[in-house]
């Protein structure tokens, strides 16, 4: 039995030795089906409506279809508590993933089948996308909380988000480029082949081995599966505690959120080709993000997430900065390639300590809705703005969102104040199986 002194030791596996294991390639396969429906129902999307002849106003709203990823917490009890009876023999997990993934390549199919020509049935084939994308989302990280130990977690994590950038990759900048040479309804059908990978990956992994127990009475499951995971953050923490971490959550990530729908439509406007914007954007941006990834997360070795959040925050918001040059450098690939470079590092790097922070926060009696709760909190205030950020562009031009949403971290900064006494002394490797209340 290993003593509290030789614990840590235990946690610290092989990261390039994780690569080989057949946990790890499952969770980079499972990544790539979680990365590859982003992009399609937001970013990549607002591209198709534009070139439609679709207004502004109305891309952004649409391509806001993405915001269903900040709500998934809403069902996310339901994957924890009742099995699909068509997907019984799967189990819970694999079959929520496999119910999932099926909706995504469906949704894929339906919005090539009717195009934004027709536009209500599409949007509607478009929201199932992002709402089975989403769903996809809270069955994944529920199965690798489950498959493996805390001390696993991060080489999972690891591998996930290597398969994730590289689903980004395929629903990104190949299928931009591929817009140069073939309509865009063949490649939302090449999209949904591509989700068959992962389907037969769900097919042939092995169920988390997790004894589940079954509240009696609809009165005790209901409050087992809903209430409980979402008093009990307020419990461990006082409440005003509690209250300024939540606010600190919903406004952290704005800057970053909110550049989203109005980016392909704001590269057309400069000048730059459908293969440019994919060439610089989503494969050489991709790598660069992958970099700021690998930074982040030794950041946060040596110094903990909550230093290392405060200082990438900052950085991701200043980074937004220099989209402005492209106002002054229309059709520059250089001016372009620079502030890719800028923007996606300081994008890749928040991403460590943004998942170390809530791994902080979660009880792991609650681990699948807690985190999706929490995960979700993070982006629904920039997918809100990024709903009105057609209109407030045709008020205020590019540069003035731009600052704008520079601006918007000031909020979180005074958060981040706030809360250092009672976060900065806290380490991903304090995370407990149930902390206790917090006095």
């Amino acid at each position: 039995m290993p003593t509290e002194a030789s614990a840590p030791a235990a946690r610290k596996p092989s990261v390039w030795r994780s690569f080989t294991e057949p946990a790890a390639w499952t969770m980079c396969l499972l990544g790539f089906s979680s990365g590859l429906p982003f992009l399609l129902v937001s970013v990549t999307l607002s591209l198709w409506l534009k070139e439609n002849g679709i207004a502004l106003k109305s891309v952004t709203m649409i391509a806001s279809a993405g915001m269903t990823y900040a709500l998934k917490f809403l069902w996310a009890p339901l994957l924890d508590h009742w099995r699909l009876p068509l997907f019984t023999r799967l189990g819970l997990r694999r079959g929520w993933l496999l119910f999932a993934q099926l909706g995504v390549l469906c949704g894929l199919l339906l919005m090539a089948a009717f195009t934004p020509l027709q536009l209500q049935p599409f949007v509607l084939a478009t929201l199932l996308v992002a709402f089975m994308g989403a769903t996809q989302d809270i069955a994944i990280d529920a199965y690798r909380i489950e498959i493996a130990p805390p001390s696993a977690q991060g080489a999972l994590v690891a591998t996930y988000a290597l398969g994730y950038r590289l689903g980004l990759l395929l629903g990104g900048a190949v299928a931009l480029i591929l817009a140069d040479h073939i309509p865009w309804s063949w490649i939302y059908v090449a999209m949904a082949v591509a989700m068959v990978l992962p389907i037969v990956t769900t097919l042939f992994m092995r169920e988390p081995t997790v004894a589940r127990s079954t509240p009696l009475g609809w009165r005790m499951a209901m409050r087992e599966s809903i209430i409980d995971p979402f008093t009990d953050f307020f419990r461990r923490y006082s409440w005003v505690v509690a209250g300024l971490t939540l606010l600190f959550i919903l406004l952290f990530k704005l800057p970053e959120q909110s550049i989203g729908t109005i980016f392909n439509p704001f590269m057309r406007d400069m000048g730059f080709s459908k293969t440019e914007i994919g060439a610089v954007t989503k494969i050489y941006g991709v790598w660069i993000g992958i970099a700021g990834a690998f930074v982040g997360g030794a950041c946060v070795a040596r110094w903990g997430a909550w230093q290392t959040l405060g200082a990438c925050i900052v950085l991701g918001a200043c980074s937004n900065l220099l989209y402005l040059l492209l106002l002054g450098n229309q059709g520059s690939l250089a001016v372009l390639t620079l502030a890719i470079s800028g923007q996606n590092f300081a994008e890749g790097m928040l991403g460590p300590p943004t998942v170390a922070f809530l791994s902080l926060l979660v009880n792991r009696q609650h681990t699948a809705t807690q985190y999706a709760l929490l995960s979700s909190l993070v982006n629904l205030p920039g997918k809100v703005l990024g709903f009105f950020a057609g209109g407030l562009v045709a008020v205020i031009g590019y540069g003035g969102y731009f600052a704008i949403t520079v601006i918007s971290m000031l909020p979180a900064m005074l958060l981040f104040a706030i809360l250092w006494p009672r976060f900065s002394k806290e380490r991903p490797g304090d995370i407990a199986e149930a902390k206790e209340p917090s006095t």
